[in-house]
């Protein structure tokens, strides 16, 4: 990822007086965001930083139906603990993710996560983990098969100094529609039915905001008949994947007071490498606010390493750039363990976190190495499907235990 970044640094499209833009319908006008209707539906996603009261209160709803499903299954009483999964972004170390999410079905013992999120690579795997464990072939065969070409293709320098991205990911969306396709649509709307939530994020690059999607809704408006609800789950996708410079921005239709405009989407991990949902949403006074009261694990998958590792840095502004762009994602992705961390504290939530240990010192030189993610899935998976399960940590990376009082569970 940190390499494909780096294309903005060597590409200075914007000191080529001949080159123009590509071209694209107005941006929505500043102020306008939040008029926005998107299948006609306001739950369908909103502002990460400013929850909106439509998405509210279809989380809320859902909350509801959670609870009337479980107990028709027979908890009249106290109900079971609910479990929530949270996938970061990280690019090809996302098979760290896919191999536990699959070595834990081989344990017997994966959850049904009541809500599921993912961000850029965490964001494509996130509808197979909710779907359910008869999606984990498929998992695999994403995080241990492909190759960079199967994936994406260099547009050739002309281009990439004067078009939009360095790459072509028409293969990626190619692969994504098979393997999402109206059938996945049906099991996530079964599943979202159910009460159990998928979010992802991408960022608005017009407005400068992360924006959360109900890709849960959204598979369910597609079953209703709205073929534009399809299109609008892989448009998701792809502007949750796509690297900013490296690969093409999602340009999403809308229209406002029947004006149409465009807004440009790319990787959510601009905004945030993890979230397990919107800090201004309270979900412990939500739910007890209903009524609701029990127990809650949330847990982390990071797909990075837990320390940086180390290598001399050639002097040339290549490899400086990507060695500090690399260093800042990973403070901003520490950060983003400690604000999940603290929302469990205040939610009263059990958290768990999962990254790939300092041990792992196998390195690629490809952006997408199917040798290498083969070693990180099979890491994850035997982590996973051990005789004692993964060992969770219960701290974000060095938080000292005991500066403050574990949450009920642990």
């Amino acid at each position: 990822m940190v390499r494909l970044i780096l294309v903005l640094l060597v590409l200075p499209a914007c000191l080529l007086p001949s080159c123009s833009a590509r071209w694209r319908a107005p941006a929505v006008p500043e102020g306008l965001t939040d008029q926005v209707l998107l299948l006609n539906n306001p739950a369908i996603r909103t502002a990460s930083d400013y929850v909106s009261a439509p998405f509210i209160e279809e989380i809320a709803s859902a909350i509801r139906t959670e609870v009337a499903y479980q107990r028709s299954l027979g908890h009249n009483g106290t109900l079971p603990r609910t479990n929530m999964l949270a996938i970061s972004g990280g690019g090809s170390y996302g098979a760290y993710g896919a191999g536990i999410l699959c070595g834990w079905t081989t344990r017997g013992n994966r959850p049904d996560f009541s809500i599921v999120t993912g961000i850029s690579t965490g964001a494509l795997t996130a509808p197979f983990a909710f779907a359910g464990p008869q999606y984990d072939a498929k998992l695999r065969r994403v995080y241990t098969t492909v190759t960079t070409a199967d994936l994406i293709l260099f547009r050739g320098i002309f281009t990439a100094l004067t078009d939009d991205s360095a790459f072509d990911t028409g293969p990626l969306r190619r692969m994504m529609e098979e393997l999402i396709d109206q059938q996945m649509m049906q099991d996530i709307a079964r599943e979202y039915a159910k009460g159990r939530i998928l979010l992802v994020g991408t960022c608005d690059l017009d407005a400068s905001r992360g924006v959360v999607w109900n890709l849960g809704l959204i598979a369910k408006i597609s079953c209703e008949g709205n073929p534009d609800a399809l299109r609008l789950f892989h448009d998701v996708l792809m502007a949750s994947a796509a690297i900013p410079g490296a690969f093409p921005p999602i340009m999403i239709d809308v229209v406002i007071d029947g004006k149409k405009f465009q807004e440009m989407h790319v990787d959510g991990g601009t905004k945030t490498q993890v979230f397990l949902y919107p800090p201004s949403f309270n979900l412990r006074a939500e739910s007890e606010a209903r009524g609701v009261v029990r127990d809650r694990s949330a847990f982390i998958i990071r797909n990075a390493r837990e320390v940086p590792t180390w290598e001399s840095v050639p002097r040339r502004t290549t490899s400086v750039a990507r060695r500090s762009i690399g260093a800042l994602i990973h403070t901003h992705g520490l950060g983003d363990l400690f604000r999940i961390y603290l929302i469990a504290q205040r939610d009263q939530i059990d958290f768990n976190l999962a990254a790939i240990p300092g041990t792992f010192t196998y390195k690629s030189d490809d952006h997408f190495d199917p040798v290498f993610m083969t070693k990180l899935f099979d890491l994850g998976y035997a982590y996973a499907s051990g005789p004692d399960g993964y060992p969770w940590d219960k701290y974000p990376p060095g938080w000292v235990p005991g500066a403050t009082e574990p949450p009920p569970g642990q």
